[in-house]
């Protein structure tokens, strides 16, 4: 009504104000991830936040929290200037260059393998994905004995194929190393194997059946089609395998405790030491942090390439 009078113009349009919904607050979602949140605080957010406290300072443990005493960048000046840690950062480097790439692809060789019809496959998937969930201790006790020089069956094999003085292993400061390698492959292949045999079951059909058409080969196939369209797969391997690899620390203390001498002093196992060996937690959790920055960068550098390597299919 305006003025009394019937609002009948036809093109009045009476408009009502909006409602505003009102949503009643609920804590039963939080209660649901509560759990896992006091998890990640307890165990990863509060250590990462002493850590970096701890790295500023140099702390006596015997005395407890009295007994740190701030520093500053004293930490990190000596973490940046000890060659030890940079030998051990090298050797890192080593082991996770050496290890990692191979895995990746003798992984996608054998995840094509199984991929295809094959007597056993289902059974022989639980075999190679095994090593990746057994016990590390198992693991390592067992390949203390398959590298044993005198008594183990690996050296046992070299004699009787004609090698006169086959390596001494874990007992080399020349052959430690490799070692460790060859053992981190056997135990990485079968995860990454069943993580590309998941995405080969993806990847559409039609392109192979035009290939075929097209006269295209087994191995033409597979590098023009598999590995790009694979590679969003590989990319991620590749970059889990890094971070994973240069924070390995079990395998080498269960074998070697990074010896014989410092041949297999990974960087991780150098920051153990200091830390529960010499008592140097702030000089420790300096060399995490740096550690840390540096595979930081390097996962930033890998990341800018994977823009022009790796191919999303949209």
């Amino acid at each position: 009504m305006i003025d009394g009078q019937q609002r009948t113009h036809p093109d009045w349009v009476e408009l009502e104000p909006p409602r505003k919904s009102r949503k009643r607050f609920s804590w039963t979602p939080y209660l649901f991830i509560a759990p896992n949140l006091l998890g990640f605080a307890a165990f990863t957010l509060l250590p990462l936040i002493f850590a970096l406290v701890v790295s500023f300072a140099d702390w006596d443990v015997i005395s407890g929290m009295k007994g740190i005493t701030w520093v500053g960048l004293e930490n990190f000046r000596d973490g940046f200037s000890d060659p030890t840690f940079w030998k051990a950062m090298r050797i890192t480097a080593i082991y996770v260059l050496g290890s990692i790439p191979l895995t990746v692809v003798l992984g996608l060789l054998l995840a094509v393998g199984l991929n295809g019809p094959s007597p056993g496959r289902g059974i022989l998937r639980l075999i190679f994905f095994i090593p990746y969930i057994v016990n590390a201790v198992a693991i390592s006790a067992t390949w203390i004995l398959l590298y044993h020089p005198r008594y183990g069956p690996i050296n046992a094999i070299l004699r009787w194929i004609g090698v006169d003085r086959p390596p001494l292993w874990l007992a080399s400061s020349d052959w430690a190393l490799p070692a460790l390698i060859i053992m981190a492959i056997w135990g990485g292949v079968g995860y990454n194997a069943i993580i590309f045999l998941a995405a080969l079951q993806t990847l559409p059909e039609d392109l192979y059946e035009a290939s075929d058409l097209d006269g295209a080969g087994v191995i033409e196939k597979f590098r023009s089609i598999t590995v790009p369209l694979l590679s969003p797969t590989t990319f991620f391997l590749l970059i889990t395998g890094f971070i994973g690899s240069s924070q390995s620390w079990g395998m080498i203390n269960l074998m070697t405790r990074g010896g014989p001498g410092t041949s297999t002093t990974v960087a991780s196992y150098f920051i153990y030491q200091n830390a529960f060996q010499y008592y140097r937690f702030g000089y420790a959790a300096a060399l995490s942090w740096i550690m840390f920055a540096i595979v930081l960068v390097l996962m930033l550098l890998l990341w800018v390439y994977q823009r022009r390597a790796v191919f999303y299919d949209s």
